[in-house]
């Protein structure tokens, strides 16, 4: 039976047999049987790694280091309120950050991010923070809620978005007013320039 480990654009963590192409975490967030509690983070670095750093290989769920999670890709992952991590991801963290300046008009720190971030993704009541704008504002990499379904913004076109990558692509007018699932932050670190990795299906789309 797959853990409880997916993390979908929606902010949800699911039991899925899908991985997806990055991992991350939110801090210790599991227990000793590998299930999940109550809490869904246990600090405000919530960040997005590579699946492969130096060749090094874990089993997930296990000690008290962190609990590891998966996305399809870093567009889901901005979308549940996840940042590259500056460690494993250091030019991408670099390329968020330098576009986060270019947004704000500050270059922060990696704290300065998060502390931002937090109130932008999730309520006290740890419910997802969402919000209402037209398609025409919004960048290539964002996510939006449409028809009850996440769908990515890419080309004045909506992806839809399934556990295994994203389905045929939907021409949408551009002053339809949508939810917005990635939190303001990152929308406008997408609008400054930043690039995320997106799931090769994607690409494969075809209008």
């Amino acid at each position: 039976m797959p853990l409880q480990n997916r993390v979908l654009p929606t902010g949800e963590i699911t039991a899925i047999p899908a991985r997806g192409t990055l991992t991350g975490n939110r801090g210790i967030i599991h227990r000793g049987d590998k299930t999940l509690g109550t809490s869904r983070w246990s600090h405000h670095a919530w960040i997005c790694c590579t699946l492969n750093w130096q060749g090094r290989k874990r089993e997930v769920m296990t000690g008290r280091n962190w609990t590891e999670l998966f996305f399809l890709d870093e567009a889901v992952a901005l979308a549940a309120g996840h940042r590259p991590c500056g460690y494993c991801r250091r030019t991408a963290y670099a390329a968020y950050r330098d576009a986060w300046a270019v947004a704000t008009g500050t270059t922060p720190k990696a704290g300065d991010i998060d502390a931002a971030l937090h109130p932008a993704r999730v309520t006290r009541h740890r419910q997802k923070v969402t919000y209402q704008a037209p398609l025409s504002q919004l960048p290539d990499g964002a996510f939006v809620q449409w028809a009850d379904t996440p769908h990515l913004v890419q080309a004045s076109r909506l992806l839809p978005y399934t556990p295994g990558g994203y389905g045929s692509p939907i021409v949408a007018q551009m002053d339809t007013v949508v939810s917005v699932l990635t939190p303001k932050p990152s929308v406008a670190v997408l609008s400054a320039g930043y690039t995320p990795q997106v799931h090769p299906s994607a690409a494969a789309a075809k209008t």
